[in-house]
């Protein structure tokens, strides 16, 4: 898989190094974590790398579409390294995990604005809010 990471960078323009090749596996592996989780998934295989250093990297990754960058109302930012293929996140309201959902179905959600006001709209974004199973059962016990 790592040559795969390494085309990836080098198709963007990013030199290949071992903190992008780290924060990549990390995401791969454990998608929709924050930063802080990116930088102790790194460091367990790399001890040396720099919390800038980790960020930068995200920064890097996010800049040239490798990674995105989730921002939800109420939460941290997250990463995933799932891109180009326009699906959405399903958050939930009590533990804040969140998990992959694709593209919508049925009734279309407002995914053409309604006045775009001059712009090229290239991407909208769904998020659907809820309780996970975890959660739900929890209330249910209580």
């Amino acid at each position: 898989m790592t040559s795969d990471f390494e085309a990836q960078l080098r198709a963007v323009g990013l030199h290949v190094t071992r903190p992008r090749l780290a924060v990549l596996a990390a995401l791969r592996d454990h998608p929709h974590v924050d930063t802080e989780t990116v930088i102790t998934l790194v460091r367990s295989d790399h001890p040396r790398v720099s919390h800038q250093t980790v960020y930068d990297v995200l920064r890097a990754l996010t800049e040239t579409g490798l990674v995105r960058r989730i921002h939800t109302v109420g939460a941290v930012a997250r990463y995933e390294s799932r891109v180009g293929d326009n699906h959405h996140h399903v958050v939930c309201r009590s533990c804040g995990v969140i998990a992959d959902v694709d593209c919508a179905v049925g009734d279309a959600p407002c995914l053409t604005a309604s006045d775009d006001h001059g712009f090229v709209v290239d991407e909208a974004e769904v998020v659907y809010w809820g309780t996970c199973p975890g959660c739900a059962t929890a209330r249910i016990s209580r």
